[in-house]
């Protein structure tokens, strides 16, 4: 299956079992997504600034320790190309949790037309990002909420080895449920695999109907190495 073009690796996956693990954990596993030269080819961007409109240092923010950087438009092709073809099975999921949560909204059906009706709310600047991590470093927990037009799923890549570049470093997920204490849960991403998780609230089934379950999502400290992770967000930021 790696060895197939992305777009009929990704229509290949199982999304029914996907829906099924984003209702009840708030995320989903998609194992060897990427293969080694896509991740290689995507980490390599890194430094070449040409690609990014914007570099953060985490801890000028007080968002921990580590940086990223923001594509800017045009797209690289294989970042453009995760975007869309990832969007089209999870608006499917997206409209529905609207409809349990009782919001108005609906995701149109390509992400083109998504990202218009972003654009005429003002935002206009992409967020898919490119992430690294030193040793030392860590992402706090937080959302990626850019506006009033958000995307309720989203996704991150794995671009380096943990069993090789690096030690540390978890994906980590925690949910805030009504009148229950946090839940967090630790992804176990490997090179070329990807984790979809809930953007900020995710709906829930209880006795008197659905409730909306918060989440956050953050990486813990890496005790050695270099990590490279690719964040794909799909609505665009003010």
């Amino acid at each position: 299956m790696k060895n197939l073009p992305l777009q009929q690796r990704i229509a290949r996956i199982d999304w029914s079992r996907v829906a099924t693990d984003l209702d009840s954990d708030g995320w989903a596993l998609l194992d060897r997504l990427l293969t080694t030269a896509e991740c290689d080819s995507l980490a390599a961007l890194y430094p070449q600034d040409e690609h990014f409109r914007r570099r953060i240092v985490m801890a000028n923010h007080n968002f921990g320790r580590g940086e990223y950087k923001y594509f800017v438009y045009p797209l690289p092709v294989l970042v453009a190309e995760l975007r869309s073809a990832l969007y089209r099975p999870l608006v499917t999921v997206a409209n529905r949790w609207n409809r349990c949560l009782g919001a108005g909204s609906h995701y149109p059906e390509e992400h083109s037309d998504y990202l218009a009706l972003c654009h005429r709310a003002g935002q206009t600047r992409p967020t898919p990002l490119l992430l690294q991590y030193g040793k030392g470093d860590f992402n706090c927990l937080h959302q990626d909420l850019y506006g009033e037009q958000v995307f309720p799923l989203q996704a991150v890549l794995m671009l380096s080895d943990p069993e090789m570049d690096f030690s540390g470093g978890e994906f980590v997920l925690t949910e805030q449920r009504p009148r229950m204490q946090s839940r967090a849960q630790v992804v176990p991403l490997r090179k070329g695999s990807a984790v979809i998780f809930a953007v900020h609230q995710r709906p829930q089934k209880g006795s008197r109907g659905y409730y909306r379950v918060n989440m956050r999502h953050g990486v813990s400290r890496l005790h050695s190495g270099r990590r490279l992770t690719a964040g794909i967000i799909f609505h665009d930021a003010t």
